[in-house]
């Protein structure tokens, strides 16, 4: 009597059908795997390469906004050497100013107090007196003349009309003598600082006593 074991048989296919599908599973694993890390590089380089072209657009952007501030700093540099210059200026122009002596400002003041049709021949400054003589058309150039002379804080009022007669011979000229009183210059005004420093000093020497 032959017997055959047909269960070990069964076992058999069993183990194969096993192994079989182990080694589809690790091979499926290992190909989702290759799969997720292929995704998971093309999106990281799909990233950086993002990334990088928005870094270069904020490089030249930057660049340009750097170039437009170069310019600006230029222009800048300009209006400060200009306003130093023009600021120089007017200082010289004070110092000048404040340099100027009475009869200078006297003289200025004189040349701009002339209306129309006036002529000055002789100008004559004794001390406190200045005499002033010319020659006008008309009476009317006179009394501005004199009116003109009166606004300037230099000349102390009324500014006298000594002479005004007419001229013989030809044209008809009125030959004039103006005579005022120059102000002496007000001396200059002491500076805070030293008042309070002077009154300080008195206070406490009186305090010592």
């Amino acid at each position: 009597m032959i017997r055959i074991n047909l269960l070990g048989v069964e076992r058999q296919r069993a183990k194969k059908a096993l192994a079989f599908d182990i080694g589809q599973r690790v091979t499926l694993a290992c190909s989702l795997i290759l799969v997720a890390a292929a995704l998971g590089i093309g999106w990281w380089y799909w990233s950086l390469t993002r990334q990088s072209e928005q870094l270069d657009a904020e490089i030249a952007a930057a660049e340009q906004e750097a170039a437009r501030l170069r310019s600006v700093l230029q222009e800048v540099t300009q209006f400060e050497q200009q306003r130093e210059q023009l600021q120089q200026r007017v200082a010289l122009i004070e110092q000048l100013r404040s340099g100027q002596g009475v009869p200078v400002q006297l003289l200025d003041h004189v040349s701009r107090s002339l209306p129309d049709m006036m002529w000055l021949t002789a100008m004559q400054q004794d001390g406190t007196q200045l005499t002033i003589s010319g020659l006008s058309t008309t009476l009317i150039a006179l009394a501005d003349f004199v009116a003109n002379l009166g606004t300037n804080p230099l000349l102390r009022r009324p500014i006298e009309i000594v002479n005004s007669q007419v001229q013989e011979g030809g044209a008809e000229l009125i030959q004039f003598t103006v005579r005022a009183q120059v102000n002496p210059p007000a001396p200059p005004a002491p500076a805070a600082g030293r008042g309070a420093r002077g009154g300080a000093g008195r206070g406490g020497g009186g305090a010592a006593r």
